[in-house]
């Protein structure tokens, strides 16, 4: 007879996969049906944003929170030659970083989801010999891979195996951690190794899911908090 708790967990998780799913799909149409350019965000005071999405997804679909830093005075940069992000992470850092020389980008904090927590990170310890970027705030990002990925033959899946010799070259790199926050749910259904990265700050929100985290109240205050944060001491 299976357990009382560990049936009502695995319900409670069976809940999130479908929630999970099906804010991916809606996020997916919204996304396809928008009609906001790259330069709508520009305009702010504030510390510049320069948006990573994950893979497979382009950047309209996190265009809610990218409204949400926008409105709190954030200029937000999308990197449109991203495309659905299938790159490897060297090219799409390399992408991202001419970005940044291109629009002459000082202070800027890089908001990621997913894939983009992994080209942020690739950026900020290869491809930023100028220190354009102060730090990064990632969302579900798996910087210790997926046990799942192995299991797909799709390159651009099949690249977050643990084993995979960039992820994982990337992992023991320690020297940026302190300057990333790594934001992450009590449950990812496509991560089972979890978001946690050691030597930066972790933030464990109660929310279930890998998607749906995006457009959650409490991860558009977190990740204001964590912007705040990270830009304070250029300022």
């Amino acid at each position: 007879m299976l357990n009382p708790r560990l049936l009502s967990r695995r319900l409670r998780e069976a809940r999130w996969w479908l929630l999970d799913y099906a804010y991916a799909v809606t996020g997916q149409t919204r996304a396809f049906l928008s009609r906001a350019r790259p330069t709508d965000f520009r305009s702010g005071a504030r510390a510049p944003i320069v948006i990573i999405p994950g893979v497979y997804e382009s950047w309209r679909f996190m265009r809610p929170l990218i409204q949400t830093l926008h409105d709190h005075g954030h200029p937000v940069h999308v990197v449109p030659a991203l495309g659905r992000n299938r790159r490897s992470l060297a090219e799409a850092a390399a992408t991202v970083a001419a970005h940044l020389e291109r629009e002459n980008l000082t202070g800027v904090i890089i908001v990621a989801h997913s894939k983009g927590g992994l080209i942020g990170k690739r950026l900020m310890t290869t491809d930023d010999p100028e220190h354009r970027v102060t730090g990064m705030v990632a969302i579900s990002a798996p910087f210790a891979g997926s046990r799942y990925a192995r299991y797909w033959v799709v390159p651009s899946i099949r690249a977050f195996a643990p084993a995979n010799v960039a992820l994982h070259g990337l992992g023991l790199d320690h020297r940026v951690n302190h300057r990333i926050t790594s934001i992450y749910g009590v449950f990812d259904p496509h991560i089972p190794e979890g978001s946690e990265l050691a030597g930066a700050r972790n933030i464990r929100l109660s929310i279930g899911g890998h998607f749906r985290i995006l457009g959650d109240p409490t991860t558009a205050r977190a990740v204001l908090d964590a912007v705040t944060d990270a830009a304070a001491p250029a300022a």
